[in-house]
């Protein structure tokens, strides 16, 4: 995910960039500007910009999620209260429930998790609207540990393998994460 973070940020200071010289390059000139390959596309239709939203919104709610549950891991917290932001059950209880053992036994997560998420399926036409994810979690950096001595967890060894998420959107809007594995047996 760092260098999806990276590749975003350098599109949002080129998209900054190019706004900046267009509205504040303090000359009186009139003349339309033009954006290249822009005139010639075809507007999207309303399920295409539908797609193009469940997919933002979907990896939104996904990289939200892997961030609360960091954070929650940290500290081995079943109640982080922001885990509700992100996940609805049958997700959540799994997630509770293995922060809740970690804690029961002593343990945190430090270090990072990496992550590469894409989309691999939309269904906007589905009730409810649901979009599957595709990540290969680098978790080698992503230890457990015991809290009291930092010492790893004894066959706990965390490894770079495949993930995949269903993301579901519920009646109030929210996209959700309620689905979830980790294939530990499918490297990438």
């Amino acid at each position: 995910m760092g260098g999806r973070q990276v590749k975003g940020a350098a599109a949002y200071l080129a998209v900054g960039a190019l706004l900046g010289a267009v509205t504040g390059c303090g000359t009186d000139r009139e003349e339309p500007v033009e954006v290249a390959g822009a005139i010639d596309q075809p507007a999207p239709t309303s399920r295409e910009a539908g797609e193009r939203n469940a997919r933002k919104a979907a990896l939104a709610a996904y990289s939200g999620y892997l961030a609360v549950t960091r954070e929650a891991s940290g500290a081995s917290d079943p109640h982080h209260p922001e885990l509700t932001t992100y996940l609805a059950d049958p997700l959540l209880t799994r997630v509770r429930y293995t922060l809740r053992a970690a804690k029961e036994h002593g343990a945190v997560r430090i270090g990072t998790l990496r992550s590469d998420p894409v989309v691999t399926a939309v269904d906007i036409a589905n009730v409810p609207p649901t979009v599957e994810i595709q990540d290969c979690l680098d978790a080698t950096g992503w230890q457990l540990v015991y809290a009291e001595d930092k010492r790893v967890v004894p066959g706990s060894q965390s490894t770079r393998h495949l993930a995949t998420a269903t993301v579901t959107r519920y009646p109030d809007g929210r996209w959700l994460i309620n689905a979830g594995a980790s294939h530990e047996d499918q490297p990438c």
